[in-house]
């Protein structure tokens, strides 16, 4: 789904340029925070999230070193990632 990934990616420069909204086919969407500071966005029934860097895995380490690294959820399923601007889609790496 293309639309996801250019959805996505404009999401993901929104977060990381630190933006307050990411307009979507003209329209504003509040990009939102966790207590934690955590920022995300919920769209059409995804959520696009940013990589914690607190967290003890491997990409709460490579974001602490840098990387700038979103995921896009659909309930409990991690669909797609976004790490430094390239988008992974995983339900095909899944497939393999």
């Amino acid at each position: 789904m293309e639309d996801l990934e250019k959805r996505g990616l404009k999401i993901y420069t929104a977060i990381f340029e630190r933006k307050k909204n990411v307009e979507i086919e003209e329209i504003e969407y509040p990009i939102k925070k966790f207590s934690s500071g955590i920022k995300y966005v919920d769209l059409f029934g995804y959520r696009f999230i940013e990589q914690n860097r607190n967290k003890k895995s491997e990409w709460g380490k490579k974001a602490r070193e840098g990387h700038k690294i979103m995921w896009i959820i659909k309930g409990r399923r991690y669909i797609a990632q976004i790490m430094d601007g390239e988008y992974s889609d995983l339900k095909t790496r899944l497939d393999e």
